[in-house]
């Protein structure tokens, strides 16, 4: 089973995996290098707007 994975607070982070902890260990990646990329571009770190409550 395949996974994706998006971060609404920062538009545009998303990824996938061929596994759910394949995709969650790359969306961790890639929200690690999109703030990073924020930062050296004097950006401000977009504060959480969404909440995902599963049932």
């Amino acid at each position: 089973m395949s996974g994706y994975v998006e971060i609404p607070s920062l538009p545009g982070c998303i990824s996938q995996g061929k596994t759910r902890e394949e995709a969650i260990s790359n969306i961790q990646e890639a929200m690690e290098l999109y703030i990073e990329s924020l930062i050296q571009d004097g950006e401000l770190i977009p504060e959480d707007r969404y909440e995902v409550i599963k049932i």
